[in-house]
């Protein structure tokens, strides 16, 4: 007899139902029923579908996460699903070991560790690729309300977080610069090629337009004009600029609210950062300024943006010194504030894109993800402006949080002098 799975076993292949039959085996589950549940709603989710799998036995109930990878070719192609789940493949199979391996070396306590989700099993093989995740459910960890922006203090814990990972970045660049670029090698960056693809250019325009009709005032509407076009035109030659450049780290790529899980203790909390499929090397401000402008809004930024800054810096600098590294020397304080004014440019089209997605909607995020299965395939102009139109029409409420996000960012970049020069 061999393991039954009920439930959500829909767009799960018979390939990725034996990787997990056979996980499960492994761990002591042969002869049970599994039940298999969704996990999330329209919006927390647009490359993979993710899954909770449920195995009990005699000696008690197993939980994971499954993120499953469609096997629609046309939705492959358009979300870059081979590439995400090879770089998330390569981070738990690869990188994460070896930080692990310095964290030892280290003799670090446990609480200035890396804390992720331990990965059960990664199956890389595409169009069938499956990583089984540990479910931090269990651990008292959950997601918190996309629409609301994070407090201080889970802020801070998250920059700790991104100020540990990347010191474990920077230490193996140190310590082990080969596998440090062999890594980044194999760590590839999507966002080059967006601009060969004319219907996501397409989706990006009309995107823009909303977005300049939405938000009130000429220098705001200037602003956001063409924003996310000229970051997807440019990403090749940024890309080219900090590829195996002196501050570049393996980034995390992509810490927003639904990509953090978290806890809370008293007046404590601790943060988990759950998707590795943006992994790639990049500028440190680009985890930076995406979590932050992602997850918080423009009066929390004008309060502590800054403190902020330096709260993330003299983290940095702690873990730096684990491993016999001072952050002075491998990421100075002015540096990071160089770069921010440098790619800021860069940065202000993925937050506007990033804007987009995370305050879409349900019903909106899901027309969108289903007609990700055919957004490529030839049609007429006027189908593409009906389809265009329904994806940016909002219900009011959701139009309003749109809209606050859009100049809660454009307000923040002038406030924070990131828009001079541009």
């Amino acid at each position: 007899m061999v393991l039954q799975f009920e439930g959500a076993v829909n767009n799960i292949s018979e390939v990725q139902l034996a990787f997990i039959r056979d996980v499960l085996e492994k761990r002591g589950y042969k002869d049970n029923k599994v039940t298999i549940e969704a996990v999330g709603k329209a919006g927390d989710n647009y490359i993979a579908n993710v899954k909770r799998v449920i195995a009990k036995n005699e000696h008690g109930e197993f939980r994971m996460i499954a993120k499953i990878a469609s096997q629609h070719e046309d939705l492959r192609l358009s979300a870059s699903i081979e590439q995400n789940f090879r770089s998330e493949h390569i981070f738990y199979t690869l990188v994460l070991p070896k930080y692990q391996q310095f964290e030892e070396q280290a003799d670090l306590h446990k609480n200035d560790r890396l804390r992720f989700a331990e990965c059960y099993g990664s199956l890389p093989e595409p169009p069938h690729e499956v990583i089984l995740l540990e479910d931090l459910n269990v651990a008292g960890f959950s997601m918190l309300d996309r629409f609301t922006p994070l407090s201080d203090q889970c802020i801070r814990s998250v920059l700790r977080n991104l100020a540990i990972l990347h010191s474990l970045s920077f230490a193996l660049k140190y310590k082990e610069p080969e596998t440090f670029n062999e890594y980044r090698r194999r760590l590839v960056d999507t966002s080059t090629k967006v601009e060969e693809r004319p219907e996501i250019m397409y989706f990006i325009t009309h995107m823009e337009k909303t977005a300049a009709k939405l938000v009130d005032g000429d220098v705001r509407k200037r602003h956001i004009n063409k924003c996310v076009s000229y970051t997807t035109v440019q990403a090749g030659k940024v890309f080219k600029e900090i590829a195996g450049s002196k501050h570049s780290v393996i980034q995390q790529g992509d810490a927003w609210t639904n990509n953090i899980l978290f806890k809370f203790i008293g007046d404590s909390v601790e943060s988990v950062m759950i998707d590795y499929q943006m992994v790639k090397e990049n500028n440190p401000t680009n985890d930076l300024m995406f979590m932050i402008f992602a997850c918080s809004d423009h009066e929390g930024r004008m309060k502590h943006f800054n403190d902020w800054l330096d709260y993330y810096h003299s983290e940095l600098d702690k873990r730096l010194h684990d491993f016999g590294l001072k952050a002075n020397y491998v990421y100075p304080r002015d540096q990071l504030d160089a770069d921010l004014k440098r790619y800021a440019k860069h940065m202000l089209g993925a937050l506007v894109m990033s804007a987009t997605m995370s305050a879409m909607q349900p019903s909106n995020a899901e027309k969108i993800k289903d007609s990700m299965e055919e957004f490529h395939k030839p049609t007429n102009q006027e189908e593409i402006d009906a389809a265009m139109n329904e994806f940016f029409t909002f219900d009011d409420r959701y139009t309003e949080i749109y809209k606050k996000k859009l100049e809660g960012i454009i307000d923040s970049f002038i406030k924070l002098g990131l828009l001079k020069n541009m």
